[in-house]
């Protein structure tokens, strides 16, 4: 099998992989080639060969392991290949050298066991980083199971460092991917934040000590195939933020590939939405203070779909508003539904100035279709008496229903480009 076979092969093999995303590091050219940097990077890679900044592919599709949910589980009967380090490292700086790239990220299924794999995978990124002096960004999946010592040799080379948690429960795990265990993967997390937090103090020390994953840590969680409530999901979501230090806990809706009694139906359409509001639940997580279990409760354990996380912790708890925006502490601000952490900074800077009203607030970020029903300025509302949670879900969820917006999948938006390039494809 040539190169370019190989290439097309492993490259789709990667695509159901979300866990990429913009570098998060900033490293100039100095003596190497390439660089990196902060603003962020663009992470898609098209079956067809072509790529669009990052190159997205697996070392290898071949695997020792039977995840019911995965392409590459050894039991399918799909095309296997290999790259060996060196064609991996050489094809990576041909497509740089031809402008096509300015990153690598690898991942790859499981050959002989964790350790083996990892030493391959660290073979590539030696050969990229001492031998070419490749000085881009290279975002490596490390192997659930792999001894800290090479996660280490690994961390150290590269920009960012991924542990794909797969499932949010131990007994999914055991359902659908019953060679993984959860011990197996959180193991790996905790000897890379070890590592994250050794490599801040011999910065301290050493000025130029090799960082150890710059750019951050990640993980990826499938949603939809399991039985695992958006509860459960959204709370490891914020225990691995607390304990692990993660850059990003990416979810991926569930797309059937595979026919599995274990599975949903093949037919099942990936449960978007409900990818969606989890990446709007962990953005309050992030950014806006929240902690899970505000957001959902084991009572209350599924998003609602017709309004956004926000916006449904406020009407169930209107005892707190309306908050008058000339007078609310930052951080009730931040849990208003249309004022964002940009919005709230720039309120609390032109308060100190004058008062604000509406048209002021308007100017300044806040988006007034959810806000007005949660907020006061100068002590007046913008209806007259009160509103209760009733009318403010009546409101909020008919103008969601009217907007008319409709979620994609990646596949979907790949789809809709290649038409729209094609002759004679739909126009922009």
């Amino acid at each position: 099998m040539d190169m370019y076979e190989k290439l097309k092969i492993l490259t789709d093999a990667a695509k159901y992989d979300v866990a990429c995303t913009s570098s998060g590091v900033s490293r100039g050219k100095g003596a190497g080639i390439g660089s990196t940097n902060i603003a962020g990077i663009c992470h898609s890679w098209s079956a067809d060969g072509r790529c669009i900044s990052l190159l997205k592919v697996l070392f290898t599709n071949f695997c020792e392991y039977d995840c019911a949910f995965c392409i590459n589980r050894k039991s399918n009967d799909v095309p296997r290949t290999a790259f060996t380090p060196r064609e991996l490292a050489d094809l990576t700086m041909e497509f740089y050298k031809r402008n096509y790239i300015e990153g690598l990220f690898v991942s790859s299924g499981v050959v002989k066991d964790p350790d083996y794999t990892m030493e391959l995978i660290i073979k590539c990124v030696r050969i990229l980083r001492y031998e070419y002096k490749f000085n881009g960004y290279i975002h490596a999946k490390v192997i659930p199971g792999a001894s800290a010592a090479l996660i280490d040799v690994l961390g150290r080379m590269a920009d960012r460092v991924s542990v794909n948690i797969e499932l949010p429960s131990e007994a999914s795990l055991q359902k659908l991917a019953p060679q993984k265990s959860r011990a197996g993967i959180l193991s790996p997390m905790k000897t890379i934040a070890q590592n994250c937090a050794v490599s801040s103090k011999e910065l301290t020390v050493y000025r130029h000590a090799r960082k150890f994953a710059p750019a951050g840590r990640s993980t990826q969680m499938i949603v939809g195939a399991s039985d695992d409530t958006d509860f459960q999901i959204l709370r490891l979501t914020q225990a691995l933020y607390d304990k692990y230090r993660l850059k990003r806990v990416f979810f991926s809706a569930y797309i059937p590939i595979n026919r599995d009694k274990l599975l949903p139906a093949k037919d099942t359409k990936p449960p978007l939405m409900r990818e969606h509001r989890l990446y709007q639940a962990d953005w309050l997580l992030r950014f806006y203070g929240f902690r899970a279990d505000e957001i959902l409760s084991e009572k209350d354990n599924m998003f609602n779909p017709l309004l956004d996380p926000k916006c449904n912790w406020a009407i169930n708890n209107m005892h707190l508003f309306p908050c008058e925006i000339n007078t609310a502490p930052y951080e009730m601000l931040l849990r208003v539904p249309g004022i964002g952490v940009k919005s709230a900074q720039r309120i609390i800077r032109a308060r100190k100035m004058a008062s604000l009203d509406f048209d002021g607030a308007k100017k300044l970020g806040v988006v007034m279709k959810r806000a007005q029903y949660f907020i006061t300025c100068r002590g007046k509302s913008r209806y007259y008496g009160a509103i209760d949670g009733q009318r403010a879900y009546k409101m909020l969820t008919l103008a969601e229903s009217t907007a008319g917006i409709s979620q994609l999948s990646l596949f979907d938006i790949a789809n809709n480009y290649s038409d729209q390039s094609e002759p004679g494809g739909a126009s922009n």
